[in-house]
């Protein structure tokens, strides 16, 4: 209707194609415009600003014979100072960039291996837009940004890569395991050595502080009782050692029975024995 009174309006980040008897006038900016019709004047169509995208998929195969699918993100748009070329030049601009990163990309990542793709994403997103800039430069577009979202290998591939690095993980956690479980056996160990180095000074302590008993008792007494021999300080001291052994058997709560001759003649016979083996003890064998 505003082409029949001579009136066009163009909206904003669009521009209008203007033609004079089919052939091309002038790129009409965003705004109120005087189109005379009967002076062989028209639009030929609109051309969108705007920045637009295309994800393109594209199949191919790496250096080490795996297939992926990588998705590559082209964000572009029309340079407004060479509309007439973005209008005119491409009949499939979207067919067309698809051509040349389908290019770029299976010329790019045969060169690499898989695990070199994931690293280097970002390089074969730039070789793309490179390319993409000289190519589509000639047609009046830009290329805004290009990006490389996704890089998908086979299902099967991904199964395995997973069973990889989940072996690896598993053999660094048994490592880690196997040298946690050594540090606590030497822990332990030393604990233990410790434990008995230190039961060993207990027990010398006792011993010592046992021997200075008897020795201190054996002196008062004899101070004390003129006329007693030591061996006769000894026999009563082990006598009473014995008694209280008794007592302790006798006193315990646990259920067990211990069968021990008992008497003044089982009495005086342990003694003997226990001053015999001192004896023995004490004695030092010659030696040639």
């Amino acid at each position: 209707m505003g082409q029949l009174f001579c009136c066009l309006q163009v909206e904003q980040s669009n521009v209008a194609i203007r033609e004079t008897f089919r052939r091309f006038d002038d790129v009409l900016e965003p705004g109120f415009h005087c189109l005379p019709w009967f002076l062989g004047k028209r639009v030929a169509g609109y051309l969108s600003l705007r920045v637009k995208q295309l994800d393109v998929r594209c199949e191919t195969k790496t250096k080490d014979n795996v297939f992926v699918t990588v998705v590559a993100s082209i964000q572009y748009r029309a340079i407004a100072e060479r509309a007439s070329d973005a209008f005119y030049k491409l009949s499939d601009t979207r067919g067309q960039i698809q051509s040349y990163v389908f290019d770029v990309i299976r010329s790019s990542v045969p060169k690499l291996d898989l695990d070199d793709i994931f690293e280097q994403k970002n390089d074969i997103a730039e070789t793309v837009k490179e390319e993409l800039e000289k190519a589509m430069a000639a047609y009046g577009y830009e290329i805004v940004q290009t990006l490389i979202v996704d890089i998908a290998p086979d299902e099967r591939v991904k199964r395995a890569m997973n069973e990889i690095n989940a072996a690896a993980r598993l053999r660094v956690a048994a490592t880690e395991k196997a040298e946690a479980d050594k540090i606590l056996q030497i822990k332990r160990a030393e604990g233990d050595a410790e434990s008995k180095y230190l039961a060993g000074l207990g027990i010398a302590r006792q011993r010592q502080a046992i021997v200075d008993g008897l020795r201190d008792s054996v002196l008062a007494f004899s101070h004390n009782v003129p006329g007693t021999t030591s061996k006769d300080i000894m026999d009563m001291v082990l006598v009473t050692q014995y008694f209280d052994t008794m007592k302790e058997i006798g006193a315990t709560s646990k259920a067990s029975s211990v069968f021990i001759p008992h008497g003044p003649g089982a009495v005086k016979d342990i003694v003997s024995q226990i001053s015999d083996g001192l004896l023995q003890a004490n004695t030092i064998i010659p030696t040639d």
